[in-house]
């Protein structure tokens, strides 16, 4: 104990910090059984590359994921004594090219990945999460077009409101990539409302029973859904997923994971107390982790890396006594 199933470093991440060295450094000084390394994807369009990424092109970015599984395998190597470290990968779907490239990769290094991060960041091929004037940028390509005429600018909120169509396509698109990558981790599952916490999903119409097909159909492959304390350092009072869709899960007997998506050594870790009181606030009793096999037969679809059962109290470790 403790467990994260998604990081990223300076190294391999414009907009993290640190090596992932010292990412792996800080997992270690702070007793983490198991840390999950899981750098972004590469993109295949130069329009999906962040303004940080400005010098790069769409070859550089896969150059860098492949240095990065280099020395993710040399750091697992290094420290295999100390903490398990699968070694992952972060989705995204941009364009139908994404998914189409990590088909390919996972082919290609599917002995080297042994595991996915399945997430969503972007609607209509604009960024969610990069800032807000982004996210309304998002919201405003679903708006109807200023010459609409009266009788149609009069139809229902289903048809017409801009965010719930901006819903209506996230959770259709978070669809799309479970259904064909299957990915054995869930990211940030409800991400879609970062700028708007106390956002209802019911209050949209044919969004939430979205929510219960993709919950249901990942359930139904074995995923596991992470709880992700960076929404803590968003400004939140809850973690990815909030409540309604926690609860969801939870009455489903859907699998729980850690995750603190950290983007550099300082974030490793951050906010986990107030992880753990979200936790035992809805009295989840029963987490999940990756179990990595090395000289296992038996591979998870991307890799090596099964879901178990955390034993026993996980909120009575002595790790949690370090939180403050």
């Amino acid at each position: 104990m403790p467990y994260s199933h998604h990081s990223h470093s300076g190294s391999f991440c414009r907009h993290a910090k640190g090596t992932l060295e010292e990412v792996v450094q800080e997992a270690i000084k702070q007793d983490f059984k198991v840390f999950g390394l899981s750098e972004h994807a590469p993109r295949y369009r130069q329009q999906d590359l962040y303004p940080e990424e400005s010098d790069l092109t769409p070859a550089d970015l896969d150059t860098i994921f492949n240095s990065y599984l280099d020395e993710a395998h040399r750091l697992r190597s290094l420290h295999s004594h100390q903490i398990s470290l699968p070694i992952g990968i972060e989705t995204d779907l941009i364009s139908p090219l994404d998914l189409a490239g990590l088909t390919t990769l996972l082919e290609k290094e599917g002995d080297r990945i042994d595991y996915v991060v399945g997430s969503l960041h972007h609607v209509n091929e604009i960024p969610l999460d990069f800032d807000r004037e982004t996210f309304e940028k998002a919201l405003q390509s679903f708006a109807p077009p200023p010459s609409t005429s009266s009788s149609s600018t009069s139809t229902s909120s289903s048809s017409s409101n801009p965010m719930t169509l901006l819903l209506r396509s996230y959770f259709e698109s978070q669809h799309t990539l479970l259904q064909q990558i299957q990915p054995e981790v869930i990211g940030h599952f409800d991400l879609v409302r970062l700028w708007n916490p106390q956002l209802k999903f019911t209050d949209h119409e044919g969004v939430w029973e979205k929510i219960e097909r993709n919950v249901k159909f990942a359930i139904g492959y074995g995923a596991m859904f992470e709880l992700n304390a960076a929404a803590f350092r968003k400004g939140w009072k809850e973690a990815y997923p909030a409540w309604d869709v926690l609860e969801l899960i939870i009455s489903l007997n859907g699998r729980l994971c850690l995750s603190d998506d950290s983007h550099g050594p300082l974030a490793v870790g951050l906010n986990y107390h107030l992880l753990r009181a979200y936790l035992l606030e809805h009295n989840v009793k029963e987490i999940w982790s990756l179990h990595l096999d090395l000289s296992s037969s038996v591979v998870a679809p991307s890799g090596r890396a099964t879901p178990r059962r955390v034993q026993g109290n996980w909120w009575e470790d002595p790790f949690w006594s370090s939180r403050s």
